[in-house]
């Protein structure tokens, strides 16, 4: 009798993914499609999510990006789903965007161009003009101005590292920086206590945090006024950061000289003094590729293996392979969960070989290998146990 093909594993893709990623995904375990009610896995940049039908399959859900606003993260974690995204593939795309915009800013460049563009070619008087105009976009070097940077992720930390490398003074500000990115932080740049510090003190100040509820307006009516006279304002970071409506006052009242922002909002077009950008930050080749690639991976490593690698709403979880059957279970981080779920092992016979088990707020997450097959009953019951979100049974399929 003729065995039946095992079903590929199924990644429905709602956006366009760069093939580069895609090809991560091998054809003979894995198939990607536009459309589908049951996938396995989600793989996105921008589609909105929020109020989407979720299948019974899915376990997972990818976003070719550092963002996760377009995702219901809190909704898909009561369903024991990770998101993963995949920061600092597009650092370096935008870190080259905020030079670019404060270039711009700097030497007047986006007013000189329109004022060129305006230009009558035949005029007899044409270079005359030229010379005449060009006085009034007269600019100004970055070495020795002072490059305010709120959020010292890695975004903010590689744009100090260039403007230092440019001969800026930096002052960096972020209460939540990590280990991790604090060691990578150059050595000169100097820590602000407040953001109040960074606006007083900046000719230049970019924005590098994501957007939350602590973080919305954080530049608007209540502080946009401590800035210098003739700063410019960078926003490469999350629409809603900066409160439109306070820029404009602040660039008509000639206390900032120039806003550069990455999102274009309706209030914001036309107005003088506004640089907008149709949200450019990770839109190279090369960072389009390197996110893909990156999530495609950690989807990867999680549906064949468990392994959690930056899922913004579970922790990190990474445990070698030490027997080919495997359980991965999701769970709410409550007390005596892991005696119960070596009660269930034990109870059906099961010995356990190795465990990990990691927690992130209310979320927590086991990995176990064991010494022998798990059966359907076995699951079940691990299944029913009070605040077990979810359970997959991981047997390697090479052994």
């Amino acid at each position: 009798m003729a065995k039946h093909a095992a079903r590929k594993t199924e990644i429905l893709v709602l956006n366009q993914i760069s093939p580069a990623g895609l090809r991560q995904f091998p054809a003979e375990r894995y198939v990607a499609v536009k459309e589908s009610r049951t996938p396995d896995a989600i793989l996105v940049r921008s589609h909105d999510l929020h109020g989407y039908a979720f299948g019974p399959n899915l376990k997972a859900v990818g976003r070719a990006g550092a963002g996760v606003n377009n995702i219901p993260v809190s909704e898909l974690s009561t369903r024991g789903v990770p998101v993963f995204n995949a920061p600092g593939a597009n650092a370096n795309a935008v870190k080259e965007l905020v030079l670019a915009g404060m270039l711009l800013a700097a030497r007047n460049l986006v007013p000189a161009v329109e004022f060129v563009r305006a230009l009558d070619p035949r005029a007899p008087d044409l270079q005359r003009a030229i010379e005449d105009g060009k006085k009034q976009f007269a600019g100004v070097e970055l070495p020795g101005h002072t490059l305010g940077v709120i959020g010292l992720g890695k975004i903010g930390s590689m744009v100090a590292d260039v403007a230092i490398r440019l001969g800026m003074h930096v002052l960096g500000y972020d209460p939540e920086i990590t280990v991790d990115a604090a060691w990578g932080l150059p050595s000169a740049v100097r820590r602000a206590g407040s953001i109040d510090e960074i606006l007083r003190a900046s000719h230049f100040v970019t924005l590098h945090v994501p957007l939350l509820e602590s973080t919305r307006n954080m530049v608007g009516a209540h502080n946009i006024e401590l800035m210098r006279e003739g700063a410019v304002l960078l926003n490469f970071s999350r629409e809603g950061v900066v409160d439109d409506v306070a820029v404009l006052k602040a660039l008509g009242a000639h206390r900032l000289k120039y806003y550069v922002s990455d999102f274009p909002a309706t209030e914001l077009l036309g107005k003088p003094g506004v640089m907008a950008l149709p949200h450019l930050g990770a839109s190279t080749r090369e960072a389009e590729e390197n996110s893909a690639v990156m999530v495609v991976n950690q989807l990867r490593d999680y549906l064949e293996d468990g392994i959690l690698r930056n899922a913004v709403n579970f922790p990190e979880a990474t445990m070698a392979r030490e027997s080919p059957y495997r359980l991965a279970i999701a769970n709410a981080n409550v007390p005596d969960m892991l005696a119960r779920i070596s009660h269930v092992l034990g109870k059906s016979g099961i010995n356990i070989h190795n465990m990990l088990n990691k927690s992130r707020a209310n979320m927590a997450y086991t990995l176990v290998d064991v010494d022998s097959e798990v059966m359907q009953q076995t699951l079940d019951e691990l299944r029913q146990i009070d605040g077990v979100l979810g359970v997959r049974y991981l047997p390697n399929k090479e052994d």
